[in-house]
Protein backbone atom coordinates (compact mmCIF):
# COMPACT_ATOMS: atom_id res chain seq x y z
CA UNK A 1 0.00 0.00 0.00
CA UNK A 2 1.14 3.54 -0.71
CA UNK A 3 0.58 5.25 2.65
CA UNK A 4 2.48 8.41 1.73
CA UNK A 5 0.81 8.69 -1.65
CA UNK A 6 -2.65 9.38 -2.89
CA UNK A 7 -4.85 6.28 -2.98
CA UNK A 8 -6.71 5.82 -6.27
CA UNK A 9 -10.27 4.50 -6.26
CA UNK A 10 -12.38 3.73 -9.31
CA UNK A 11 -16.09 3.99 -8.53
CA UNK A 12 -18.26 2.28 -11.14
CA UNK A 13 -21.80 3.40 -10.40
CA UNK A 14 -24.69 4.65 -12.54
CA UNK A 15 -26.89 6.03 -9.75
CA UNK A 16 -26.28 9.76 -9.26
CA UNK A 17 -27.54 9.60 -5.66
CA UNK A 18 -25.24 6.67 -4.79
CA UNK A 19 -22.27 8.40 -6.41
CA UNK A 20 -22.92 11.53 -4.33
CA UNK A 21 -23.26 9.55 -1.08
CA UNK A 22 -20.14 7.52 -1.80
CA UNK A 23 -18.06 10.60 -2.66
CA UNK A 24 -19.29 12.33 0.48
CA UNK A 25 -18.28 9.38 2.65
CA UNK A 26 -14.88 9.08 0.97
CA UNK A 27 -14.21 12.82 1.25
CA UNK A 28 -14.28 12.57 5.04
CA UNK A 29 -11.73 9.75 5.04
CA UNK A 30 -8.55 9.48 7.04
CA UNK A 31 -6.71 8.42 3.90
CA UNK A 32 -6.04 10.89 1.10
CA UNK A 33 -7.69 9.52 -1.99
CA UNK A 34 -8.62 10.39 -5.51
CA UNK A 35 -11.86 8.97 -6.82
CA UNK A 36 -12.62 8.57 -10.50
CA UNK A 37 -16.28 7.93 -11.27
CA UNK A 38 -17.49 6.14 -14.37
CA UNK A 39 -21.17 5.54 -15.04
CA UNK A 40 -21.14 2.30 -17.07
CA UNK A 41 -19.21 -0.93 -17.39
CA UNK A 42 -17.72 -0.19 -20.81
CA UNK A 43 -16.29 3.11 -19.53
CA UNK A 44 -14.86 1.25 -16.54
CA UNK A 45 -12.92 -1.11 -18.80
CA UNK A 46 -11.63 1.77 -20.93
CA UNK A 47 -10.38 3.53 -17.79
CA UNK A 48 -8.87 0.37 -16.29
CA UNK A 49 -6.99 -0.56 -19.44
CA UNK A 50 -5.73 3.02 -19.89
CA UNK A 51 -4.38 3.23 -16.33
CA UNK A 52 -3.39 -0.41 -15.73
CA UNK A 53 0.35 0.16 -15.72
CA UNK A 54 0.54 3.86 -14.85
CA UNK A 55 0.67 5.97 -11.70
CA UNK A 56 -3.13 6.46 -11.73
CA UNK A 57 -3.82 2.72 -11.58
CA UNK A 58 -6.71 2.18 -9.15
CA UNK A 59 -5.80 0.69 -5.78
CA UNK A 60 -9.42 -0.38 -5.41
CA UNK A 61 -12.46 -0.72 -7.67
CA UNK A 62 -15.89 -0.25 -6.09
CA UNK A 63 -18.23 -1.89 -8.57
CA UNK A 64 -22.01 -1.93 -8.90
CA UNK A 65 -23.51 -4.93 -10.68
CA UNK A 66 -26.46 -3.29 -12.44
CA UNK A 67 -24.74 -1.09 -15.01
CA UNK A 68 -25.53 0.03 -18.54
CA UNK A 69 -23.48 -1.12 -21.57
CA UNK A 70 -21.60 -3.82 -19.65
CA UNK A 71 -22.77 -5.36 -16.37
CA UNK A 72 -20.67 -5.50 -13.23
CA UNK A 73 -20.37 -9.26 -13.74
CA UNK A 74 -18.98 -8.68 -17.23
CA UNK A 75 -16.53 -6.04 -15.94
CA UNK A 76 -15.33 -8.38 -13.21
CA UNK A 77 -14.90 -11.28 -15.66
CA UNK A 78 -12.94 -9.04 -18.06
CA UNK A 79 -10.71 -7.80 -15.24
CA UNK A 80 -9.91 -11.30 -14.03
CA UNK A 81 -9.10 -12.40 -17.60
CA UNK A 82 -6.65 -9.50 -18.08
CA UNK A 83 -3.10 -10.11 -16.76
CA UNK A 84 -2.67 -6.40 -15.95
CA UNK A 85 -5.94 -6.14 -13.98
CA UNK A 86 -6.57 -9.55 -12.44
CA UNK A 87 -5.00 -8.79 -9.04
CA UNK A 88 -6.76 -5.44 -8.59
CA UNK A 89 -9.10 -5.58 -5.57
CA UNK A 90 -12.78 -5.32 -6.42
CA UNK A 91 -15.43 -4.54 -3.82
CA UNK A 92 -18.96 -5.19 -5.09
CA UNK A 93 -21.42 -2.60 -3.75
CA UNK A 94 -24.89 -3.24 -5.14
CA UNK A 95 -28.59 -3.27 -4.33
CA UNK A 96 -28.91 -6.97 -5.13
CA UNK A 97 -29.03 -9.37 -2.21
CA UNK A 98 -29.78 -12.34 -4.48
CA UNK A 99 -27.80 -15.42 -3.53
CA UNK A 100 -27.14 -16.11 -7.23
CA UNK A 101 -25.45 -12.70 -7.63
CA UNK A 102 -23.34 -13.24 -4.52
CA UNK A 103 -22.19 -16.67 -5.70
CA UNK A 104 -21.54 -15.53 -9.26
CA UNK A 105 -19.42 -12.54 -8.23
CA UNK A 106 -17.27 -14.66 -5.93
CA UNK A 107 -16.93 -17.27 -8.69
CA UNK A 108 -15.70 -14.46 -10.94
CA UNK A 109 -13.12 -13.34 -8.40
CA UNK A 110 -14.70 -10.51 -6.38
CA UNK A 111 -12.85 -9.70 -3.18
CA UNK A 112 -15.98 -8.79 -1.21
CA UNK A 113 -19.72 -8.37 -1.71
CA UNK A 114 -21.71 -5.71 0.08
CA UNK A 115 -25.39 -4.92 -0.31
CA UNK A 116 -26.24 -1.21 -0.34
CA UNK A 117 -28.25 -0.31 2.73
CA UNK A 118 -31.40 1.74 2.17
CA UNK A 119 -30.64 3.94 5.20
CA UNK A 120 -28.30 6.84 4.30
CA UNK A 121 -26.26 6.64 7.52
CA UNK A 122 -25.76 2.90 7.05
CA UNK A 123 -24.75 3.47 3.41
CA UNK A 124 -22.09 5.98 4.51
CA UNK A 125 -20.91 3.52 7.18
CA UNK A 126 -20.52 0.75 4.58
CA UNK A 127 -18.50 2.98 2.24
CA UNK A 128 -16.21 4.10 5.08
CA UNK A 129 -15.76 0.47 6.12
CA UNK A 130 -14.69 -0.45 2.58
CA UNK A 131 -12.15 2.33 2.58
CA UNK A 132 -10.85 1.65 6.10
CA UNK A 133 -10.35 -2.03 5.35
CA UNK A 134 -9.05 -1.97 1.77
CA UNK A 135 -6.99 1.21 1.92
CA UNK A 136 -6.09 1.29 5.60
CA UNK A 137 -5.44 -2.29 6.69
CA UNK A 138 -4.87 -4.53 3.68
CA UNK A 139 -1.57 -4.76 1.86
CA UNK A 140 -2.38 -4.36 -1.83
CA UNK A 141 -0.35 -5.55 -4.82
CA UNK A 142 1.20 -2.88 -7.01
CA UNK A 143 1.12 -3.02 -10.80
Amino acid sequence: MRHAELMHILLVEDSVADVELTLEALAEAKIANEVVVVRDGAAAMVHLRATAMGPDRPDLVILDLNLPKMSGHEVLAAMRADDDLRRMPVAILTTSSAEADVARTYDLGANCYLTKPVDVDQFVHVVRSIEDFWLGLVRLPRG
